[in-house]
């Protein structure tokens, strides 16, 4: 019977062959109703009748030869429809129901027709077993091909899906720059993606204040958008780049933005939305461009909204899937962490350089003992803006004080700590400290500040150069806390080429380590010399070493021109031609040296009589100097000072006189003890004298040398007054 029943199937097979189509066609009909999500996918839809003809085709012939299951393959179409459903996704259990659906279809069609030709119950059900089980051998043998080209499918779908990924986050967010990120969004999208790909933030990102969400729809920025090399020249942006625009509150993109939640379209021209060809006044097209599939995926970051990236299919066949969606989310999501991450950067470095030029000085003073000019440039990398100042600090006897300085580290703290800093030196400049005890009371201050903040000597750590300029003595004095040294340039002709020299000066210890000594060092400049104060951002690079760059900041520098400004640029120019990888605070001064008329000295003995000859002195002096209506305060400053310094000093005794743009009062003795101002009682002889000085001049105080003391007083001359005296500052 078994013999009966193949010869009954090679019949059969043979005379279904020319009603192959009609067969294929029924089970067909059947596979679209019950797997409707199947035939979504255009590409699916339409190989599915070639492969399911191939697979009747070779089903009847595996039936009418009675071949060998070794030798049945499945066909090309239906490796190629397996391989299909792998790349869009589709399971793999809805390929295997296909093959059972047409397994059932193709012995439901086959047993009919079987009953139709015999009615042989023997026969029937010899025919129908012989059928089972060639149709489930069939079946195993070309499905488990089909399974494999499906896994070999998806295999590879996800290996090019990772390295899309892998590629996304290697090009997007290569810098912390927002609208650079937002386009290296829109090239990956359009080089593995879409056709078309824009990206939008809300305006307010790029608002600095936090701003209570405005009444309607979201205001956005076009800041990114790229097109395919297939579909240059075929695709009009709705909004042009850099325009600001809105959505409808109830458009796909308003609901998207709202919710967070992506969304994927099929647009036709006739039903196309208005959003989308966009309002008359953005500067819009008036059509979709030939779109006929979009994605809309949102850009968040961390719990918050920050735009909209929109994914454009026109000249590209295919529509978007699932997986394309989840690939666009995918890199969308990293572009969104990275904008963010951008815009925080961009936002704080910000608000840094802003503090940081708050804190250093706005208008450097004219000073009579030098002229200065500066420069601070922030630094050009991801690090942030550092802790760099200079500072130019008006000291009393007409000198002035110099400083560069260099906190550790970067961002808002090195910022608010280098304001610290720069405070103390001014509050400690005041009391008129020499360099090396400056530097050890300023160490302490970070000292403290390490121990306030709890925090390490590597966290809170700064270098500083302290100078002080004499112009009576041309003496620069000067102590460095682990700041490189100044350059020192000779007086000459801009034509010519100038000395340039490296005073050789102990550097101390950085601030902050404690316990260490610095080092006072002088020397004497000639008038019109330049003293060149930098931090090591200005010498410092990965493209050549400090001694190559101490030797181009020398050759500049001996050819200086006559314009401090002008110098300061050719530094910059020749020794930063690029972006600077660290903070650069420069501070070039002209040092000017003071007349002999306008300083004139006086040698006391400790005697009460000689008050009235200190007086006659100071008094003569005014007249010289053609401030005649400045004599009765200055005779009673002069009379305080060097009655104090006679009855509670120490020979010797000198009065000096100081004439710039103020007049300066000092007298000197050998004694370590300071006057102090204080409140004299109803009946006290004493006690009142400082307290005349301090009312009649602008300023007074006191500073310790290492003879001893001074105590000062400065008083400003009268604008009428300095116009009517031929005297006038030397350089001035």
């Amino acid at each position: 019977m078994g013999t009966e029943a193949h010869a009954f199937l090679r019949d059969l097979a043979r005379g279904l062959k020319p009603r192959s189509d009609d067969l294929a066609e029924v089970v067909l009909q059947h596979l679209r109703s019950e797997l409707p999500e199947v035939w979504q996918h255009e590409d699916i839809a339409a190989l599915a009748p070639v492969a399911l003809s191939e697979h009747l085709d070779t089903v009847l012939d595996f039936i009418e030869r009675g071949r060998e299951l070794s030798e049945v393959t499945t066909p090309p179409a239906a490796i190629d429809f397996a391989c299909r459903l792998a790349e869009h996704g589709v399971q793999i259990s809805e390929l295997l129901r296909v093959y059972r659906l047409v397994h059932a279809g193709l012995f439901h069609l086959f047993h009919e027709e079987t009953g139709r030709l015999t009615k042989d119950p023997v026969l029937l059900n010899a025919v129908t077993i012989t059928l089972s089980a060639l149709g489930f051998e069939y079946v195993d043998r070309t499905a488990q091909q089909a399974v494999a080209a499906y896994q070999s499918a998806r295999d590879r779908w996800l290996q090019r899906r990772l390295i899309t990924i892998n590629e996304a986050g290697t090009r997007i967010g290569t810098t912390l720059d927002t609208t650079r990120t937002a386009q290296e969004l829109a090239d990956v999208g359009t080089d593995h993606l879409a056709d078309f790909v824009t990206v939008d933030l809300l305006d307010a990102v790029f608002c600095e204040e936090v701003t209570h969400p405005a009444e309607g729809p979201p205001l956005l920025r076009r800041i990114a958008q790229s097109v395919s090399d297939s579909s240059i020249g075929g695709t009009d942006p709705a909004v042009a780049p850099g325009l600001r625009h809105s959505y409808p509150e109830e458009s796909e993109p308003a609901v998207v933005l709202a919710t967070g939640q992506p969304l994927r379209l099929g647009i036709t021209a006739a039903d196309a939305p208005t959003w989308l060809t966009g309002p008359a006044e953005a500067g819009c097209g008036s059509d979709t461009g030939g779109t006929h599939s979009m994605l809309l995926v949102p850009l968040w970051a961390r719990g918050n909204p920050l735009g909209l990236a929109q994914f454009s299919r026109g000249r590209t066949a295919e529509s978007f899937d699932d997986d394309d969606l989840l690939l666009a989310q995918e890199i969308s999501s990293r572009a969104a962490v990275n904008i963010d991450n951008a815009r925080r950067y961009t936002q704080e470095r910000r608000t840094a350089l802003t503090l940081q030029r708050s804190l250093l000085p706005q208008h450097v003073p004219e000073e009579s003992a030098v002229e200065t000019a500066s420069r601070y440039l922030p630094s050009g990398t991801r690090a942030g803006v550092g802790g760099d100042w200079y500072d130019v600090i008006p000291l009393s006897g007409a000198r002035v004080a110099l400083v560069v300085g260099d906190v550790v580290g970067r961002g808002l703290q090195a910022s608010a700590t280098m304001g610290r800093l720069r405070t103390a030196v001014r509050t400690l400049a005041d009391i008129d400290l020499t360099p090396d005890e400056l530097l050890t009371h300023l160490d302490d201050v970070v000292i403290r500040l390490q121990r306030a903040e709890q925090r390490g000597m590597d966290e809170i750590s700064a270098t500083c150069l302290y100078a002080v300029y004499d112009p009576v003595s041309r003496v620069c004095s000067l102590a460095s806390a682990g700041h490189v040294l100044p350059a020192v340039v000779t007086s000459g002709d801009a034509a010519t080429s100038r000395a340039v020299a490296f005073p050789e000066v102990p550097i101390g210890p950085p601030l902050g380590l404690g316990g260490l000594p610095f080092e006072t060092a002088q020397f004497e400049l000639d008038q019109d010399s330049l003293l060149v104060l930098y931090t090591d951002g200005l010498i410092e690079s990965r493209a050549r070493d400090v001694d190559s760059a101490i030797a181009i900041l020398s050759d500049v520098l001996a050819h200086a021109p006559e314009s401090l400004e002008e110098t300061c640029d050719g530094l910059l120019d020749a020794l930063l031609p690029g972006r600077p990888a660290d903070d650069v605070a420069l501070l070039v001064a002209r040092t000017r040296a003071l007349d002999a008329d306008h300083v004139a000295t006086l040698d006391l003995p400790s005697d009460p009589v000689v008050v009235s000859e200190a007086r006659a002195f100071a008094s003569d002096l005014l007249a010289a100097w053609g401030l005649e209506e400045m004599t009765f305060t200055t005779e009673l400053v002069v009379s305080e000072l060097v009655t104090n310094a006679i009855r509670y000093g120490k020979s010797p005794i000198q009065l000096r006189m100081i004439l710039e743009s103020t007049v300066t009062c000092e007298v000197s003795d050998a004694s370590g003890t300071a006057p102090h101002l204080r409140r004299a009682r109803t009946f006290d002889e004493g006690g009142r004298g400082l307290l005349l000085v301090a009312q009649l001049t602008e300023r007074w105080g006191t500073r310790h040398n290492r003879e001893g003391k001074v105590i000062w007083a400065e008083q400003v001359i009268p604008s009428a007054l300095a116009e009517q005296s031929h005297y006038t500052f030397d350089g001035v």
